[in-house]
């Protein structure tokens, strides 16, 4: 039987003090008994002698010091997992939302998962198709990578996520596919949307969906991409499951940590805030990849809106230490019309060689990713060249450049929402482009790859 204790001494807004407490562990959770009945939970987060300072789920208001009691329950935060999750909408603590029946667990596993063994891991290098050329093309997605996306307010990210979250697969292999999607500290309007998007294509189906949404708690808001990476580790490591974690906005879970942060009055870091917040979304980043020995695999891509647009923040910049590249949405790009508006130039996928090539995409792929990277440098260059000197002074082949640099942003990386090209498609459109420019250009392809493919299309 739980202890009871009746010394709460202070409530300071998401926090409150117990004194005088025993066997009390780091991250416990516990209940606390109002006086008319109502219970709320919380979760210890720190010990000090006999004292525990505790974070509540819920709201303070009404507990009264005197009257109310706290049990500590001897265990952390858990998740409740089965192979019925699939299809299913559950709210950032794990409970179901969408009206369906209560899962009946197979097992509960603790939040915070165990931690993978460096030495374990089998290096990411199988080929994921999002149906985005611009993804697949130029900064491929590779199968155990976790791969950001960069946008900033007002970019239409939520789309972007949505279209990988229906159109990516696993080529080739008739092995489970599974999507966990965690939206973070998301307006009711942007939950509806996905919600709806998945259901209309059908691919709730294979999804698993946390939903945190921007008025729950602060605590609720870091424990949804945990629950979200416990599900995931289930699906991947104990069903042998290849799964999507796509995560929606790590800029809120980053402002819920300095919120928690500055309740506790820590000493803030970078912007206020906290110095271990690197540390802490390596907890979560880390999670992602593949085992040795299991079938098994999970990628992530976290989403994040980067503040003012500074990719020098300190959300974007830690996790670009951490993650294996970046896809940046470009608002200049977005102002053309461009969808989804991916600024290819900056973006980068670290590990995009492991995973082309032959017999995993086309052996023209390499070749091809470099020419157009290059052209389209070149082109962007002669492009504000134009705008500054005028069409007249820049020579023939500048103008093919910036010819090229136009139909590439139209045709290549603007595909809409909705169009889920495969592999074979993206190079093909990349080919027909490299065919604006003459032949001799293309110094990056080999002769006997031209002879093949130029001109083919």
């Amino acid at each position: 039987m739980p202890k009871e204790y009746r010394t709460i001494r202070e409530v300071a807004g998401p926090l409150m003090m117990i004194s005088d407490v025993e066997d009390v562990k780091y991250d416990e959770l516990g209940e606390i008994e109002l006086p008319n009945g109502e219970t709320r939970r919380c979760k210890v987060l720190e010990v000090d002698g006999s004292n525990a300072l505790v974070q509540l789920f819920e709201s303070a208001a009404g507990i009264n010091l005197a009257g109310s009691k706290v049990r500590f329950l001897g265990r952390s935060m858990e998740l409740p997992v089965s192979p019925d999750m699939l299809s299913r909408v559950f709210d950032g603590l794990g409970n179901p939302i969408d009206d369906g029946p209560a899962l009946i667990p197979e097992k509960r596993l603790d939040i915070n998962g165990t931690p993978m063994n460096p030495a374990a891991r089998n290096y990411p290098q199988e080929f994921i198709q999002t149906g985005i050329s611009a993804i697949d093309g130029l900064n491929t997605l590779v199968r155990g990578q976790k791969l950001p996306i960069f946008s900033a307010s007002g970019l239409p990210h939520s789309q972007l996520a949505a279209q990988i979250a229906k159109q990516a697969a696993v080529r080739g292999k008739n092995e489970q596919f599974a999507v966990v999607f965690a939206a973070i500290g998301i307006t009711f309007e942007e939950s509806n949307y996905f919600v709806e998007s998945f259901k209309e294509t059908g691919a709730i189906d294979r999804t698993v969906m946390f939903v945190n949404l921007a008025n729950d708690p602060a605590i609720e808001r870091i424990a949804t991409p945990r629950m979200a990476l416990t599900a995931a580790e289930y699906l991947a490591f104990d069903l042998g499951m290849h799964v999507l974690v796509i995560m929606t906005d790590i800029t809120n879970y980053a402002d819920a940590l300095r919120e928690v942060s500055a309740a506790r009055k820590e000493v803030p870091g970078r912007r206020g805030y906290p110095g271990y917040m690197y540390t802490d979304l390596a907890t979560l980043y880390e999670r992602a990849g593949r085992l040795k020995g299991k079938d098994g695999s999970i990628t992530l891509i976290p989403i994040l809106t980067m503040p003012e647009d500074d990719k020098t923040h300190p959300i974007p910049d830690l996790t670009g230490y951490i993650t294996e590249g970046q896809i940046i949405l470009s608002r200049e790009l977005y102002r053309k019309g461009v969808t989804p508006p991916i600024d290819v130039l900056p973006s980068l996928s670290r590990l995009k060689d492991k995973g082309i090539g032959p017999e995993r995409t086309r052996k023209d792929h390499a070749a091809t990713m470099n020419q157009l990277f290059a052209a389209y440098a070149r082109g962007k260059d002669a492009r504000e060249l134009m705008v500054i000197l005028g069409e007249a002074a820049l020579t023939d082949m500048d103008k093919k450049y910036a010819e090229f640099a136009e139909a590439f942003e139209r045709e290549y990386v603007s595909q809409g929402y909705d169009n889920n090209r495969s592999i074979e498609e993206t190079l093909d459109i990349g080919w027909k482009l490299l065919q604006i420019l003459p032949r001799s250009e293309l110094k990056r392809i080999k002769d006997d790859m031209l002879d093949e493919f130029y001109g083919k299309q």
